[in-house]
């Protein structure tokens, strides 16, 4: 039985690739999706394996990897770890905008299930129910506007300011982005430039506006573009700038040996502590191409 609860906000600051291991589209490396909605999600056993992995380069100490993430398979030992990590889903998505670079779009789905998450552990979110029609939005800058529209790629939304959405987007941004001055510029735009699209015009966002990237497969032997089919291949990657949340449920170490023990409060202390101060985790694939980067921010009640 896990007895404290936090949650993790997870922001992209390069493309990440958490792959689905299959395709049934265009692209040949599609991004993991939720069946339900299509949004972008982290697989929590992908969080977990990417944490456990990093643990020791962000400063965790190794004779705590197996009690916290459970022994390697071929170990001997036989027991649980004392960390759970749900899947991460998607809170906001980043949207090239006319004005203003890009925005932080997001609806009322996204946000209603990010609250009820907040909320299973512990975290105050007293966020206002927000409902917008289809070709609508709810902004909370004005400055992201032409005349009374926003513009977002190459579609036009018929905008309205909101004082319900500018209080939640502060509170959002606060508890999201890490409190170092590095991180300033993001939490002020996300406080400012959150979008409420409808959940309608969101999941085409979402589904549509993800980075993918053409690459080519060399030939080891002839040192140029392997003309045996396949050589060019499109991989889709989650943009910079993107937002998700995922649970994050602890127990007390389960190795049986009395020496080895700790509590559960501990067991997520030594997480928040390799967490701390904006420390960047790799997470998914093409780690060697600078991609999986993102910084996670532990909250809790």
């Amino acid at each position: 039985m896990f007895e404290k609860q936090a949650a993790v906000f997870l922001y992209a600051v390069s493309p990440v690739h958490l792959g689905a291991g299959s395709a049934v589209g265009v692209i040949d490396n599609p991004i993991q999706r939720e069946r339900h909605t299509g949004h972008p999600s982290f697989a929590g056993s992908g969080i977990k394996g990417a944490l456990r992995h990093g643990f020791k380069a962000l400063g965790g100490h190794e004779e705590f990897i197996a009690r916290l993430f459970g022994p390697e398979s071929q170990s001997g030992e036989l027991h649980a770890g004392a960390l759970s990590f749900g899947d991460a889903q998607l809170v906001a998505f980043p949207v090239r905008s006319l004005r203003g670079g890009y925005v932080y779009a997001t609806c009322p789905q996204a946000l209603a299930r990010a609250q009820r998450l907040l909320r299973l552990v512990g975290v105050k979110a007293e966020w206002p129910m927000l409902e917008v029609a289809e070709g609508r939005c709810l902004i909370a800058n004005p400055a992201l506007l032409t005349g009374n529209k926003l513009h977002l790629e190459a579609f036009e939304y018929e905008a309205k300011a909101s004082e319900p959405l500018a209080a939640l987007a502060q509170d959002l941004a606060g508890k999201a982005l890490p409190t170092d001055e590095a991180y300033a510029f993001f939490r002020a735009k996300l406080a400012q430039d959150l979008v409420v699209l409808s959940d309608t015009d969101f999941a085409y966002f979402s589904e549509h506006a993800t980075l993918v990237e053409p690459h080519v497969r060399i030939n080891s032997e002839t040192g140029t573009a392997d003309a045996d089919g396949g050589g060019l291949f499109y991989t889709e990657n989650l943009p910079p700038e993107s937002l998700l949340l995922a649970p994050l449920m602890a127990s007390a170490t389960r190795s049986g040996k009395a020496q080895e023990r700790l509590q559960a409060v501990e067991v997520l202390e030594q997480i928040k502590a390799v967490l701390r101060d904006g420390r960047m985790l790799q997470i998914g694939g093409d780690a060697t191409t600078g991609r999986g980067l993102v910084v996670a921010q532990v909250v809790e009640g």
